[in-house]
């Protein structure tokens, strides 16, 4: 890990720029030191056009005490184009163009492949991060893809609550892999999401396999998340980190 850039937000907050070989990367720790570790996934739209939405949950957990960071996913932002991934959603805006359903195999080719790079990443991110002295566990997930979440779930041990974001399609794969998650879930559902399955949502909610999991359902649009729910999963990492 490689720190590129650093500067002091409003209350203290420490903002870092980092690279992790290719990947780009921000790290917010809290005045307080050393903090647990909430990471931060962000959507495939690139870390420069959802900085203000990411550092505004950052400020939010650096005011609860947590350090939060993020790192650019596969074919986003400045990262390498991703020719296969963009053929996939070609596919998927091409279908929902026509009115046509978005089939098994268009949501696999789009979704899986991320999935499968992604996760390693983050797990390389975090051996870097609890390798820094201002950095301490346990550690938490807060985010989409939900396919994302839900594989780091099973994978990683060292997380050990997660607020998943539904809003993206979700492979037939995942349903089998969220009923192997055990650990403690706060999940958020738009109800009117216009580009999110609200029965898969559901449906994927009924799998996992948590004997602590919470579904919080507010009405609007994809971008229309209340404050109130983003205050729920602080009080959720609140009670699962520290």
């Amino acid at each position: 890990m490689r720190f590129t850039s650093e500067r002091r937000l409003d209350g203290g907050v420490l903002e870092r720029e980092f690279t992790l070989g290719e990947i780009p990367g921000i790290l917010w720790t809290p005045a307080s030191a050393p903090a647990p570790l909430i990471l931060l996934s962000p959507p495939p739209l690139g870390l420069r056009k959802t900085y203000a939405r990411l550092v505004a949950r950052a400020r939010n957990s650096a005011a609860d005490g947590f350090a939060t960071a993020t790192i650019e996913l596969p074919g986003s932002g400045d990262r390498p184009r991703w020719p296969a991934a963009e053929q996939a959603l070609a596919d998927l805006r091409r279908a929902m163009e026509a009115g046509e359903p978005v089939n098994d195999e268009i949501i696999d080719a789009l979704i899986l492949p991320l999935v499968d790079k992604a996760v390693p990443e983050w797990q390389a991110a975090l051996d870097a991060l609890l390798s820094l002295p201002d950095i301490g566990g346990p550690v938490g997930y807060s985010g989409g893809v939900i396919s994302i979440g839900t594989r780091l779930a099973v994978v990683e041990p060292r997380i050990s609550a997660a607020v998943l974001f539904a809003g993206s399609f979700v492979p037939r794969a995942v349903f089998e892999e969220a009923r192997q998650v055990t650990i403690p879930l706060h999940v958020l559902l738009q109800w009117d999401d216009e580009g999110n399955d609200r029965q898969a949502a559901l449906d994927l909610f009924d799998a996992f396999g948590s004997k602590e999991k919470t579904l919080h359902a507010n009405m609007g649009g994809h971008t229309g998340v209340p404050q109130f729910a983003g205050d729920a999963a602080g009080q959720f990492f609140a009670r699962h980190l520290k």
